[in-house]
């Protein structure tokens, strides 16, 4: 159901809420004196059975459609219990005032005489109570109604923050991505032309995912998996003999769970610009797994830590990641990550839940 034909349920479902309320109201009576054994009396039905009713109509009503909006939503409390006061007073005494003098039955043949009876002004003490109940009632619903108005504008406001933030987060990856690209076909071109060209050729492939993908909140599995070799097989060209890199998909090669578009992209960065020496031994390993309800990345990559010197990215890729995480996981993502004991391998392991809810951890 779209929120349109939502508002438009909610606005026809009020009306008849109230409706039915106050058919109920005013039936009720009715009904009572119909099962008395003496037959129905308009008279006196127009005398119990309207009156009070139709008070407690009037300063509902009197209450939620005027003194709450205009005195209790403003702040303005002594004014809104001033005029309720006055309000009740009227009604209760009016209402007294018709029944006994304006509307007075006489009682069937057969009906029970009461000798005496309670003082007149416990009748009106009664029908205050009443009025001041109903009172309470009109400002239960119309503080709930405004609280459910406000939530919703609330959860609207942060619906459309975080939209805003996931989409800036995404114009900072895309430059991000491609600086550190560039950087790497900028290596190339000094020893190498043949491969810098070659490179130039995958980045346009890798750059066609992110100018249309990228756009979108979610892409199937497969695709995403598509863009990851793309990008792996960029960075195997500027390799040398001492890297060794390993690499394992165990995803259906047509998967259509919907996962979060470059989310992955920076774990990969992170693990080549980290885990790879021109002059040592060094290594990459990157897995990617599905079952049912989860989305595993798992990297594992020496240690080389570059110097200040380095310009191969902003180093902002992993706090990106955390964030859009974040944003679009909350609660169902696991992510861990850290340096082993002697401080020569980085393991990073980032578990996506794509149905059920787990307890969330960050990175560490």
């Amino acid at each position: 159901m779209t929120q349109q034909q939502s508002d438009l349920r909610n606005r026809f479902m009020l009306p008849m809420a109230h409706v039915i309320s106050w058919g109920i109201v005013f039936g009720f009576p009715f009904l009572m004196l119909s099962r008395s054994g003496y037959g129905i009396n308009w008279q006196e039905y127009l005398r119990h059975g309207v009156i009070m009713p139709l008070a407690f109509l009037i300063v509902f009503y009197a209450n939620y459609f005027v003194l709450i909006p205009r005195c209790l939503f403003k702040e303005q409390m002594g004014q809104y219990l001033l005029l309720n006061f006055l309000l009740v007073v009227a009604l209760s005494v009016g209402t007294h005032f018709w029944q006994e003098y304006i509307c007075h039955i006489a009682p069937p043949p057969d009906y029970p005489a009461k000798p005496g009876g309670p003082p007149r002004w416990m009748f009106i003490l009664r029908n205050a109570c009443s009025l001041s109940f109903t009172i309470g009632v009109s400002a239960a619903i119309r503080l709930n109604s405004r609280w459910s108005q406000a939530e919703a504008a609330r959860r609207e406001a942060e619906q459309s923050r975080t939209e805003a933030e996931l989409k800036n987060l995404r114009n900072q990856l895309n430059p991000h991505f491609l600086l550190n690209t560039l950087n790497n076909i900028y290596a190339l071109i000094a020893f190498d032309a043949d491969k810098a060209q070659q490179a130039v050729q995958e980045l346009s492939r890798l750059l066609r995912h992110v100018l249309y993908d990228n756009q979108q909140d979610t892409v199937p599995l497969y695709k995403e998996m598509d863009f990851v070799r793309n990008y792996i097989e960029l960075m195997r060209i500027r390799l040398t003999a001492n890297v060794s890199l390993t690499t394992q998909f165990d995803v259906h090669p047509e998967s259509r769970t919907g996962i979060a578009p470059l989310l992955f992209i920076s774990l990969i960065e992170n693990a080549f610009k980290h885990g790879i020496s021109s002059t040592q031994p060094s290594f990459v390993y990157i897995r990617f797994s599905e079952v049912p309800g989860q989305v595993c990345c798992e990297t594992r990559n020496s240690n080389h830590p570059k110097n200040t010197a380095d310009k191969s990215g902003s180093g902002i890729g992993l706090e990106q990641v955390r964030r859009r995480l974040e944003l679009l996981y909350p609660g169902r993502y696991k992510w861990q990550a850290g340096l082993n004991a002697d401080g020569t391998e980085y393991t990073s392991k980032l578990t996506i839940y794509t149905n059920s809810a787990k307890p969330k951890s960050k990175s560490q």
